[in-house]
């Protein structure tokens, strides 16, 4: 019988309507099995005399359909080499706290999978793996330079702003070349995130929608477009962009095609690919989304087709 472990934060911070992991635990636990949770917090890396061991404290874990969706059992520290396959579930942010979890799970032997890979993680951020697939990008400019982040909205007028390791829509801005408050907010985010930020020209297809790809080991599962709340530029579902179905634009289905086996060859199995227009503008690794929605669009079966590769 397969062992899963599952890292990520408590179950009573997730959304069982729509939360992508437990759309993965749903399917593993039909397929009879054994779950485990465990907080990365737990973590830790005992040296043997002959190799370390990595641990962590497991709950078992069984899922149910009422509102209480999940029970945990007596938790034990155990090692995490008894474990067929981990999956790296928690939400950013992507830092020490999360770098260090990935240095831990690299340390366990081949034979226990671990999806998506820690190394993969850890070596592609999300908002800088697009630049693999330069020509896929609108015009981009990293850098904590306040000076070149002015010239670059001097040069296309209307820009938007975020924090390169930024999650779920948070502090993404909207630059307009003349406004009132473009040296305060660049101040503003200054003070609250001293690493660089990633500019990029205001796309107007995000006025209607953006578009999220679903990649499951080397393959399309499926694509969707969020429509954005009113008066928003941010079409994250976590910010209120509504998903509604969507047929890949020719564009879009040729990057995807490129897409999709590299990614996987660099051991990301399941990832979120985002679009605005045909521009490729992110690609999502850590814990990525958009199961449960693409349920209920087209009554489809991603978590099948998930465990299926495994």
């Amino acid at each position: 019988m397969k062992k899963i472990a599952v890292q990520m934060d408590h179950p009573h911070q997730l959304n069982p309507k729509g939360d992508s992991t437990i759309v993965l635990l749903r399917e593993a636990q039909r397929r009879g099995y054994d779950l485990y949770y465990y907080h990365p917090t737990t973590l830790r890396l005992a040296h043997e005399e002959v190799r370390g061991e990595v641990r962590a404290m497991l709950h078992p874990m069984t899922l149910h359909e009422a509102d209480m969706w999940y029970q945990l059992g007596a938790p034990r520290i155990a090692p995490l080499n008894a474990m067929d396959v981990i999956l790296m579930r928690q939400d950013p942010p992507f830092d020490m706290a999360y770098i260090t979890a990935t240095y831990f799970l690299d340390t366990l032997p081949q034979e226990v999978r671990v999806l998506n890979h820690p190394t993969a993680v850890r070596n592609h951020a999300e908002k800088l793996l697009p630049l693999r697939y330069a020509d896929a990008m609108p015009p981009t400019l990293i850098t904590a330079d306040h000076q070149e982040i002015l010239d670059f909205l001097e040069k296309h007028h209307d820009v938007i702003l975020k924090p390169l390791y930024g999650w779920g829509g948070h502090s993404v801005l909207r630059l307009r070349l003349g406004g009132d408050n473009v040296h305060a907010l660049l101040e503003m985010l200054g003070r609250t995130h001293s690493l660089p930020m990633i500019a990029q020209p205001f796309l107007p297809e995000v006025a209607t929608h953006d578009v999220r790809v679903v990649l499951i080991g080397g393959m399309v599962a499926g694509a969707f477009a969020r429509i954005p709340a009113s008066g928003e530029v941010r079409a994250n579902m976590r910010v209120g962009g509504v998903p509604v179905a969507h047929q890949l634009t020719p564009k879009q289905e040729a990057y995807c095609a490129r897409l999709a086996p590299d990614l996987h060859a660099l051991g990301l199995y399941f990832t979120g690919v985002d679009f605005i227009g045909d521009y490729l503008t992110e690609i999502n690794v850590t814990s990525p989304t958009g199961l449960r929605t693409l349920e209920r669009l087209y009554d489809a079966a991603p978590a099948v087709m998930f465990w299926d590769g495994i």
